[in-house]
Order: C-alpha cells, then structure tokens, then sequence
C-alpha cells in the first residue's frame, strides 16, 4: 500500500521569500512543523470537511461532481473482457507474502478513499482521492488525527453491512499479520484507531513526524468483513483459496489456478450509483487465462482464447501482428498515450553480495550491458533507455545540481559525496550499436574490475581478491517472453566474454518468487516503484530501516543519505520544496548504482478484438481497460457472425 499524496488546505504559512537557502527552508519547514502541532492545541477549530483528500492544494472535483472527466457516463454495461496471465500461481491471498496470487484476488475489496486496483481512481489527476466507503471525512488543519464518516448503505457482497469495526479491524490486521516491512513503518506513525460508532472512526497519528501519506494511508487499507475472520478463523499470514467478501463491484466466480479466474459484476453492488463509480465497472464480467509461457500466451490470443492483450514485447509488436485476424479488420492494434513514469526496472544488484559492495564491480558490469546493440538487433529500435527513477518528469535529474537542488544537498553536509554534486548525474553510457561487444567498453571494465581485485588468471577468467574464481548466479523466470531472455542471455555472454562466470538460473515462476524473496541471487530482473510525490512508502522501497527484508527493495539498499533525503521530502512544507528534495532524491539513487538502468515505453501497446471501445482521451495516469473501457454489443455480433469469436 504505498500512496501517493497532495492536500486540500494551505498549511501554516511560512514567508518563504525571506528564506535565502535550501538550509533556511528545512529549517523554516521544521519550525513550520512545530508551530502546527503547537497552534492545533489552542486552535481546535481549523477545522477541514472534505469529500476527499490530497495534500497540496485544491480538488479537482468538487463535492457535487458527478463522474470523472475522462469516463464515458453513458457507457453501456455487459459483454466480458479477457485477459492472459504468464506463469503459475497458487494462491488468492496476495497480502500474505507466501505463495503467488493474481492482481484478481485483491478486486472484491474496497477502501474508504476510493482507488482502482490496476489504475488510479481518478486516473486524470496526480495525488487525489475521493471518498468511497466513506461519505466524508474531517481534520483539523495540522492533521493531528482525521475521523472518516461511512457510507450507511455500504454492503459486502454477503448482504452484511460495511462498517467502522470491519475497517479498524482491517487495519490492525495488517499490522498483526500482514508484511513486516509495511506494519513496522504503519505502526510507528499510527498508534492508534478508535471506533466511535458502528459507521464512525478515528485514526490518530504520531506526535512529531511529517503528516505525509498518514490520511491517505488509512484511507486506502483494503476493508475486509471481520465477521468472515472471526467465524472462519483464518489468518492473513497464511495462504488461502476461498478468500472473505468484500464490498466492490465484483465478486470472484470462478477459481481454476491452473486454467483461469473469472470475476463477475455483482448485480446487487451498493455503490453502482455513486458518482465515483459512473462510467466504470463496465464488464459483466473479466477472465483471466492462464499460460505457462508467453508462446502459448500468443498463441491463445490468435485463437481468440482471450480478448485483450496489453503487449510489451517488442519484436511481437513490430513483426508478429500480421496475422489475418489482424488484416481483415478483427484484431486492432494500437498504440495510446502513457503518461505515467515508466517503471524503474533493470538488472538489480544484490548489495548483500560481496563482489557488489564495490561499486567498481557494479559500474564494470553495467558497461557490458550494450543496450544499443540489443534496441537495434532485439527490440526492433522501439525503446529509449530509461536513465532515471522519475524518468520523463520534472523530477528527473539533470547534468550537475543547480538551484534549489544544489543548496538543499549542500545543507545535507557531510553526507553528500562531493562528486555528486561536482559532477553531472549518472547516465548510462552508449555502446557500440554494430555489435554486441563493444571491446571498448570491455576495456574500461576490465580496469574497474582490476583496481576492485578481481584479475584475470591465466586462463583469461576473473578470480576474486582471495583468489576465487569470480562467480555470480543471475536469477530469471523460464515465464518471460522469448526476446527478454535472448537479451539477458546475450548480456550474460558479455560477461562472460571478460571473464566472470555466470550461471543463468532461468527457473519457473514458483521458484523464482520464493528465491526473489528470499533474496537467492547475485543478479535478478526486477524493479522499482516511481514516484512522483513525497511519502512514507519511499521508506518501503528505499530506506535502510526494511532493507534486510523488504520485498520492495530487492537491491536491499541501504543509505543514509537517501534515508535523510526522504525524511526531508516528507517535512517540505511546499510542492517547490518537495520536488527539488525528489529531484535530489532521483540523482541520489542514481549514484548508489543499485541496478543497471533498462529500458522504458512512452506508450501503452494494445492489441483487441474490435468488440471494446474506449475514451477518446486516454487519462495520463491509467490505461483502464479494466476500469473504464466498455463492451460494444454490435462489434461482438460482427466478430462471432464472422467465427472469429465464439
């Protein structure tokens, strides 16, 4: 549950003109801090009610509004759409942290602050959210603690009503039972929740700390029925089929793990009508079928096994959609608008390794990555290299620091390395695009793994510092799509070409989440969450305090500086503040050199059954093809008068 956040009241003013340094304006925020904690107490009537929360400025949609900007209100409901999955799975309890379960599992399930479970609700706007359990919510201005009011005609999919005593339980149970990660970082910041009435609750927050991703951390804990637990004895921590109702808009109907999951629109849905839900929801139904390779996952497609397919291989985007279904007008193809920053994903380093706790050793095997090469000869030249962790927004890093930036890392002191601010931000380097090899950069590695102690024997393999021959494990999913592996494969064959040895553990999906967990790996494919905001998820994905266990964290970094980054990212006081802070941050990740940057997409590649239409304005935080795309009953006529659908 990592949230993103803006505001909906001005915080405590702070005349920020007299402030010449970044060093004044964390001074000033802190003191701004403390002034609002200390004006709460003799100022109990700054009082805010709201339909919604962010924590910078206004809302976008006023309390009246009557459906988000971006959905079609009068899209019709029916049809299903369907989708595949790659690999295997054995669970439907995504929050246990045992076992595999689809994103499927968590859809029954809703929040008081409304979201999407595979967009943003709203998908238009950065940082807001609208209530949904809930039917308002009041804080005092400082955000010593917040009451939500519930919606009374709020119902699980079992008739039973949604209330205050589901939602803290929900609550308490993730803290009881849920990842350790998230419940130590949760429970230091909200020691307590109250329950007022049967639809009235309070939350209190922490003396002390940044009142950042609290409101809206509560507000999007998934709402379970305490009565299913209570009478079923289940626990959280453990894996289950059969999971307990939950309030959405669809209910699980159909649990095959090793075929399909099918989820149906509950009919008798409590909150069909409700402003935040029209224009959506708008299947009768969504499957998902099942593959255990991204062959048979195409091939399913071609069949018309499934309907959809979000397409992220490349080569199968350039040259494998020539299929009649695609040249009679069947099979659409598009290519949207993505508008998100793209995920920060690579080849992660596990820092716990000891030939990685030489940045040299890491730098030396980034340089025999040749993404140049492999865009031209594997990816059909439709990527760009991803070079940042807020690449594409105005958080990403440029050159050397300047501004507000460079004062903010100066008033950091000793912390900072002064090459990190001397010198221009790290950008991967350019390789020879001819061929795989590029014997120059091969060179410079070399060096690097030389002056770290790793030399060549006479054998021409690298050894370690204690004479050992330099090994490494690189932990894959036998799942990925063909073009995937061939990349890694040649990568590795880089590696192996100066002399590292390198066992490729290409293993099916069961093992490798389990060794992912477990963090049995030199090198992995992975990734990083984005941000585009400040908030305590940031300790999740990047702080030391989880770093030995954090699935979120797979490099496992661990780093004052960035640690003390975000500590002031969720103090600053102004959206100015926090993105100079997260600009800082992005160049400070950068510099750790936790993984070697891959590649990105600035776009979302579908392709469909033409039975589906969507907005004619794709909104820039969501695809939505589950959310709100909607089924076109004459088109699906067409197709199956046609035999191209059954």
């Amino acid at each position: 549950m990592l949230q993103r956040s803006k505001s909906v009241t001005k915080a405590v003013a702070v005349d920020h003109k007299r402030v010449k340094t970044w060093g004044g304006v964390m001074m000033a925020g802190a003191a701004a801090l403390a002034l609002m904690v200390g004006q709460a107490r003799a100022d109990t009537d700054a009082m805010v009610t709201s339909h919604g929360y962010s924590f910078y400025g206004d809302l976008k949609y006023p309390a009246d509004y009557t459906h988000f900007d971006y959905v079609n209100p009068d899209a019709p409901k029916g049809g299903e759409i369907s989708i595949p999955f790659v690999g295997s799975l054995d669970s439907m309890n995504p929050y246990s942290g045992k076992g595999r379960a689809h994103l499927f599992s968590i859809y029954p399930y809703e929040s008081l602050l409304g979201d999407a479970p595979t967009t943003s609700a709203p998908a238009d706007v950065y940082g807001e959210q609208y209530c949904l359990l809930c039917e308002s919510l009041e804080y005092p201005a400082d955000k010593p603690w917040v009451i939500f009011h519930m919606r009374p005609e709020a119902r699980f999919s079992d008739g039973t009503p949604v209330t205050a005593h589901d939602v803290a339980f929900s609550h308490n149970l993730f803290l009881d039972q849920g990842l350790k990660s998230y419940a130590d970082a949760v429970r230091k910041r909200i020691p307590k929740v109250e329950v007022l009435d049967d639809l009235t609750l309070k939350f209190y927050f922490a003396d002390g700390i940044s009142r950042r991703s609290l409101i809206d951390q509560v507000g999007g804990v998934p709402t379970f029925s305490k009565k299913w637990f209570d009478e079923t004895g289940q626990k959280l921590n453990e894996t289950w089929i059969e999971g307990p109702p939950g309030s959405g808009p669809y209910v699980i109907d159909e649990i095959d793990l090793s075929r399909r999951i099918v989820l149906k629109r509950d009919p008798d849905y409590w909150g069909k009508d409700l402003a935040f839900n029209v224009g959506r929801n708008n299947f009768d139904s969504i499957r998902l079928e099942i593959f255990a390779d991204d062959t048979a996952s195409f091939e399913g497609f071609k069949a018309g096994e499934y309907t959809f397919r979000a397409e992220s291989d490349s080569r199968k985007w350039a040259t494998a959609y020539d299929f009649p279904k695609v040249r009679d007008g069947f099979v659409k193809q598009e290519a949207l608008p993505n508008g998100s920053p793209p995920t920060p994903s690579g080849i992660v380093f596990n820092l716990a390794s000891e030939p990685f706790k030489d940045v040299r050793v890491r730098q030396a095997l980034a340089l025999m990555f040749n993404f140049e090469w492999t865009n031209e000869s594997l990816l059909n030249s439709l990527f760009a290299r991803r070079e940042s962790f807020t690449q594409s927004t105005p958080l990403m890093a440029m050159e050397a620091p300047t501004g507000a930036e460079l004062e903010f890392l100066q008033g950091l002191g000793d912390l900072v390395p002064t090459e990190m601010i001397e010198t221009a931000v790290y950008v991967p380097e350019t390789s020879n695009a001819a061929r795989l090899f590029d014997r120059r950069k091969a060179r410079a590695a070399a060096k690097l793994l030389d002056e770290a102690g790793y030399g060549v024997n006479g054998e021409g393999k690298r050894l370690t510092p204690d004479g050992e021959p330099f090994k490494l494990e690189f932990l894959f999913s036998s799942a990925s799509s063909p073009t995937t592996s061939a990349v890694m494969e040649n990568y590795v064959a880089n590696l192996q070409a100066i002399g590292i040895e390198v066992v490729f553990d290409a293993v099916d999906t069961a093992q490798y989440t389990k060794r992912e967990r477990d963090r049995d790996y030199d090198l992995v494919v992975d990734s990083y969450a984005s941000f585009l905001g400040a908030g305590t998820g940031l300790m999740q994905r990047f702080g030391s305090e989880a770093a030995e266990f954090s699935l979120f964290n797979p490099a496992g970094l661990a780093s004052p500086l960035v640690d003390k980054i975000i500590e002031s990212a969720l103090a600053a006081t102004t959206r100015e503040e926090e993105e100079a802070i997260l600009t800082a941050l992005d160049r400070a990740l950068r510099y750790e050199f936790i993984l070697i940057p891959l590649w990105y997409n600035p776009d979302h590649w579908v392709a469909y059954y033409d039975e589906y239409e969507h907005p004619a304005e794709i909104p820039p935080y969501g695809l939505g093809y589950l959310d709100f795309w909607w089924w076109n009953a004459d088109k699906a006529a067409t197709l199956r008068d046609a035999g191209v659908l059954r």
